[in-house]
C-alpha cells in the first residue's frame, strides 16, 4: 500500500479507537504507528489481520464478564506499551518483509494471531466456572493470575487465532495462512509459560495485594516475590508475539522450499 493512504487509514483508525474508549492518547499514537507499518509493509492482508485482531479483541473484551481486579492490572484502555507489545512485532515484520508480500503476510498474521489468542483466552476464560490452573504446577490459582489457564480460555484462544488467520487468508487469497492459527495458539501457550515462570511477581507491603508492577496503584513500592524484576506483562506479550513472528517466518520458508 502506498505510504500516504496507509498513513491516513492508520491515523483514522487510531483516532476512532481512542474516541470509542479502547485506547489512551499514547495508545492511539502507538496504534497509528503500528498501523502505518503493517499497512505500508504488508498491504491489505496485513490490514485485514490487524482489523480482525483489534475489532474482535475489543468485542470479546467488552462482552466478557467483569473479572475481579488481581495483580494490580491495568485498565480497559490500552496504553502505548500494550499496543506496541501486541502489534509492534507485526509492524516490524511487515517492514522487514515488505519486498516479499507473502513473507510480510506470514510475519504479520502469525504475530497478530498470537496476540488475539492471548486476548481471547483471557476474556473467554473469564466465563469459566472452573478455577484456572497454573501452567507449570497445575495447581489452581485465582482468576487473572499470570500463567493460569482454563479449558474454556484455550478454546477462546483457538477462536481468536482463527479469526485473524482467516481474515488474512481470505483477503490475501492464500489458504496456507490458515496455518498461522496454530502458531497463534502456541504463542498463547508460550505467553502463559513465560508469565508463569519468569514474569516479575510483586506484593505491596502496605495493603498486602499482589501486583505485576514495581509500584502498586496505592503508590507504595512493591516487594519482589519471584520472577525477573524487569519483565512485566507487556514484556511477556512482546516476547510471545515476537516468537510467533519468527515461527511465521520459519513456516513461510518451509512452505516456500516445499513448492
Amino acid at each position: 500500500m502506498a505510504p500516504l493512504p496507509a498513513i491516513v487509514l492508520a491515523a483514522l483508525a487510531a483516532a476512532a479507537a481512542w474516541a470509542a474508549g479502547s485506547l489512551t492518547v499514547s495508545g492511539a499514537a502507538a496504534a497509528a504507528l503500528v498501523g502505518i507499518g503493517i499497512l505500508g509493509g504488508s498491504g491489505w492482508p496485513g490490514a485485514a489481520a490487524l482489523a480482525a485482531f483489534f475489532v474482535s479483541s475489543n468485542i470479546v473484551s467488552r462482552l466478557g464478564p467483569k473479572r475481579p481486579v488481581t495483580g494490580d492490572a491495568k485498565g480497559d484502555r490500552r496504553d502505548y506499551r500494550q499496543v506496541l507489545a501486541n502489534g509492534g512485532p507485526a509492524a516490524l515484520g511487515a517492514l522487514v518483509g515488505r519486498d516479499d508480500p507473502s513473507l510480510a503476510s506470514w510475519l504479520v498474521t502469525a504475530s497478530l494471531a498470537a496476540a488475539a489468542a492471548d486476548t481471547w483466552a483471557t476474556s473467554v476464560g473469564a466465563w469459566s466456572r472452573a478455577m484456572p490452573r497454573h501452567l507449570l504446577t497445575w495447581r489452581t490459582v485465582p482468576p487473572g493470575t499470570s500463567g493460569g489457564i482454563t479449558l474454556l480460555g484455550c478454546l477462546g484462544a483457538v477462536g481468536g487465532a482463527l479469526i485473524v488467520a482467516g481474515a488474512a487468508s481470505l483477503t490475501g487469497h492464500d489458504p496456507r495462512l490458515w496455518a498461522a492459527a496454530a502458531i497463534g495458539f502456541l504463542g498463547m501457550i508460550v505467553d502463559s509459560a513465560l508469565g508463569a515462570a519468569v514474569q516479575g511477581r510483586f506484593r505491596c507491603p502496605a495493603c498486602g495485594e499482589a501486583s505485576e508492577w514495581r509500584r502498586h496503584r496505592c503508590g507504595t513500592t512493591t516487594i519482589r516475590e519471584g520472577g525477573w524484576q524487569w519483565l512485566d506483562n507487556d514484556g511477556v506479550n512482546a516476547l510471545a508475539t515476537s516468537l510467533a513472528a519468527l515461527a511465521g517466518w520459519a513456516s513461510w520458508a518451509w512452505l516456500s522450499a516445499s513448492l
